[in-house]
């Protein structure tokens, strides 16, 4: 198996199949879309830690929310970018499987944190008398450390299940990032858990 599995260095992404003006263009439009998204997200977090009458449990959650988004954008667009101006679009096996774990981790974390969010907005409307007892500092850190070590937990399992596969051709993900039913597609084995864990992650993150 890791035989097999080593023939495979290096995956094609062949998610854009466009003209080079189009993808020189796409490469623009995609540049500015994540400059906004940094710059919108950095101001977010920095208003909340410059005013301190944001400095409250909902606006802590947010701050989380901020950094999530800038890490999701940054795990999988830096590379599309860079791709959009090469000719030979490829990415390392360990650069695949790095980009993997980083988009489960935070789209995990990411679902985790609006869970969290919710139920901050649950208690300041039905227990508001209530609130600044059952949101203490302490609480919110304690919820904010779970989400992310879910999200991390979740990736890793996807990735554990992902690793035990031999991969030993084609090359070729039909996608413009490591998506990991995409790259699942290219093993050289039965692949029927990893399926059902990875859609059961899926319905359990849009639950």
């Amino acid at each position: 198996m890791g035989d097999n599995q080593s023939r495979v260095t290096e995956f094609i992404l062949v998610g854009f199949q466009l003209s080079v003006e189009m993808e020189v263009l796409l490469f623009w439009i995609f540049s500015l879309l994540y400059l906004f998204s940094l710059l919108a997200n950095g101001m977010i977090l920095g208003l909340i830690c410059l005013d301190p009458r944001l400095r409250t449990p909902m606006y802590f959650f947010l701050s989380h929310l901020a950094i999530i988004d800038i890490s999701y954008a940054s795990s999988n667009l830096l590379n599309m970018l860079e791709n959009l101006v090469k000719h030979k679009k490829t990415i390392s096996f360990i650069s695949c499987i790095m980009q993997m774990a980083l988009y489960l981790t935070f789209a995990a974390a990411e679902c985790m944190i609006l869970v969290v969010m919710s139920y901050d907005r649950f208690v300041v409307i039905c227990h508001p008398l209530h609130y600044t007892v059952i949101m203490n500092w302490r609480v919110c850190t304690v919820l904010a450390i779970t989400s992310w070590a879910c999200g991390f937990s979740l990736a890793l399992i996807n990735l554990i299940l992902l690793l035990r596969l031999p991969f030993c051709g084609p090359q070729e993900v039909n996608h413009f990032f490591c998506e990991i039913l995409s790259v699942l597609k290219l093993a050289c084995a039965d692949t029927w858990i990893n399926e059902i864990f990875v859609n059961e992650f899926s319905r359990n993150l849009m639950v």
